[in-house]
């Protein structure tokens, strides 16, 4: 029997759905946004947010998990965030020339960030992982790169093309790209000597979902080293989530150049490329080599952006954010397990990843990886008012938070193992989530 539909969005916020649909590609201007990832109860829109707690456009309140794409590390509308921002906008958001804020967030970050010697700002994370790559085949005059097999780099050609959606990206372009298996040295090795020369640049998270083997990050170094290639650190996701100075401080591994985004400014829109001096000045006017178009935004600059990531890094440092991240992600994880051995769903869900962006997987009776079940767990856990597409804990998130989690979880658990059990037919409703990185629809 299929399971009745309880909580789902209005016949209102579904017209809103449609009419997106018509205008916007998608539905959304973030695929990571899209229907096709999550569970069809899931609220359509979010008009506004508080601390870790969300308001659906049909007014209902949720306890978010998302964050923004992890992007909201202190919590949604932060009070001081907010603060700095709205003393910084009447005084106006885009000039000329710089402003001088601009040379303040750089001074910081180069005052935070282990391999900061120069910064600078964009918009996006594609926006500064593109440039290192730019700057990385420059500064080398080689053509390939080398990125590690995680989700996600850069919404540009060079990474897009390893993927299956990469219509649209010249097959001349496809072959500069190559892939590596993360805590894989011999794959990196075997990339190196089959393109001896050639490889401008290593990119790679620190750490996305598999903790780094021992050596291996330092492997990577000692690699780039030994045959001249450039390391890119992405810690888009990492940077200040792993701590103040990021997973490179944490690792205690240099790259040469490090991007860095989301929580860096609470939501705010605004990355940063940093790295090495004799790299950085590349794209810079004091020097007497050829130039390299590093970075060049209309946007960059925007100064209440900056006003928020000045506030946030403020925040971060004064309150411990980082420890206090790890230690609730630790908390939701240990009782997500304990949860998971009572109901005997040991071989259906497991967690992973670092407690301060842990992830919690779902499996099928053979094994494989089972987007009807995670479906399944969305499913349930929206029924309860708990929004966990991924999980991403903030400042704003505390022990009570947890609790309240735990007790969805018990419940969605409990529906997986009726989709174990009995068939998924009988539990999900609606269209199970999809990888955004498909060919087809």
């Amino acid at each position: 029997m299929k399971r009745t539909l309880t909580t789902g969005p209005s016949a209102s916020a579904n017209e809103l759905r449609e009419r997106a649909h018509r205008l916007i590609p998608a539905g959304a201007h973030t695929y990571s946004k899209g229907d096709d990832q999550f569970s069809s109860n899931t609220p359509a829109f979010i008009e506004s947010g508080s601390g870790c707690v969300v308001v659906d456009s049909d007014g209902r309140e949720f306890l978010d998990w998302g964050m923004g794409l992890r992007s909201v590390i202190l919590g949604h509308a932060y009070e001081r965030v907010i603060e700095a921002v709205a003393a910084e906008l009447p005084k106006g958001s885009n000039f000329t020339r710089p402003s001088p804020i601009e040379l303040r967030l750089a001074e910081r970050i180069v005052e935070l960030i282990p391999s900061a010697e120069m910064v600078k700002l964009a918009k996006n994370g594609s926006d500064v992982t593109t440039a290192a790559v730019r700057l990385a085949r420059a500064a080398t005059g080689r053509d390939l790169v080398a990125c590690a097999d995680q989700p996600f780099f850069s919404v540009d050609d060079w990474f897009i093309a390893t993927t299956p959606v990469n219509a649209g990206i010249p097959q001349a372009t496809r072959d500069l790209t190559l892939t590596f298996p993360y805590n894989s040295l011999d794959g990196l090795r075997s990339l190196f000597a089959a393109h001896a020369g050639r490889i401008a640049a290593v990119i790679l998270e620190p750490m996305a979902l598999d903790w780094p083997a021992p050596g291996f990050l330092e492997g990577v170094r000692a690699l780039c080293t030994r045959n001249g290639a450039v390391l890119i650190f992405d810690e888009i996701i990492t940077g200040f989530r792993f701590g103040l100075r990021g997973a490179q401080h944490r690792f205690g591994v240099m790259p040469d150049l490090a991007t860095f985004g989301k929580a860096m400014a609470n939501g705010f829109s605004v990355s940063a490329l940093v790295g090495r001096r004799d790299l950085m000045e590349q794209g810079g006017l004091r020097h007497d080599k050829e130039r390299v178009f590093l970075l060049s935004t209309t946007h960059g600059g925007e100064t209440h952006q900056i006003a928020a990531a000045l506030a946030t890094l403020r925040e971060l440092e004064d309150n411990d954010v980082a420890t206090r991240v790890w230690n609730v992600g630790a908390k939701l994880v240990a009782g997500f397990e304990d949860l998971v051995r009572e109901l005997g769903m040991e071989h259906h869900a497991r967690a992973v990843g670092a407690p301060c962006s842990p992830a919690f997987l779902f499996f099928d009776t053979s094994g494989t990886a089972s987007p009807e079940l995670r479906t399944i767990f969305q499913q349930g856990l929206v029924e309860q008012g708990v929004l966990m597409p991924w999980v991403a804990p903030s400042y704003s998130h505390g022990d009570a938070e947890v609790e309240r989690t735990l007790e969805a979880c018990a419940d969605a658990l409990r529906l997986v193992k009726r989709g174990v059990d009995e068939g998924v037919a009988s539990v999900l409703v609606g269209p199970a989530v999809r990888p955004v990185f498909r060919r087809f629809n």
